[in-house]
C-alpha cells in the first residue's frame, strides 16, 4: 500500500481527508452571513470543471433556492444537514439528513426548508439529456 506522504496531488485532487463537519460550518455559516443575497455558499472538494467525478458541498440557508438549471451528467444529491427539495417543473420531492436521491438529468432547482447542507456529487457527461 502507497503512503499518501509519498503521493503527489496534481490539481484539482486532494489526497488528504477533508473535515467535512467543519467545512459544512463554515460554508453554513457563509451562506446564513447578511451580505451573502443568495444565501449560499459552495465548494468543490474532488474533481474540477473538466473531471470525470465531481463532489461539490454546498450550504443553503433556510428558504434559499437553487434556480432550474440543466445537469451537466448523472449525479446525486446526500443531504448532510437539513431538509430540501429538488425540484423538477411543478413537482418537488423531499430529502431530509441521512438521505440521497438521483438527480433527474432534465432542469430542476433545490428549495432549502431550514439551513441546510449537501453533497452534490456528478459524473459530467455521462449520459444524454432527457427531452421535456
Amino acid at each position: 500500500m502507497r503512503k499518501t506522504a509519498n503521493m503527489t496531488p496534481t490539481a484539482p485532487h486532494a489526497y488528504f481527508p477533508i473535515a467535512l463537519t467543519e467545512l459544512a460550518q463554515e460554508l453554513l455559516a457563509e451562506a446564513k452571513d447578511p451580505a451573502s443575497k443568495a444565501g449560499r455558499s459552495a465548494r468543490t472538494l474532488v474533481g474540477g470543471k473538466d473531471a470525470n467525478l465531481r463532489h461539490t458541498l454546498i450550504a443553503l440557508r433556510a428558504d434559499a433556492k437553487l434556480s432550474d438549471h440543466e445537469s451537466p451528467g448523472e449525479a446525486t444529491l446526500l443531504v448532510l444537514q437539513g431538509e430540501v427539495s429538488l425540484t423538477v417543473g411543478d413537482y418537488g420531492s423531499r430529502v431530509a439528513t441521512g438521505q440521497i436521491m438521483e438527480i433527474p438529468r432534465m432542469r430542476h432547482g433545490l428549495v432549502a426548508h431550514e439551513d441546510a447542507v449537501v453533497m452534490l456529487t456528478v459524473a459530467p457527461h455521462t449520459r444524454p439529456a432527457t427531452e421535456d
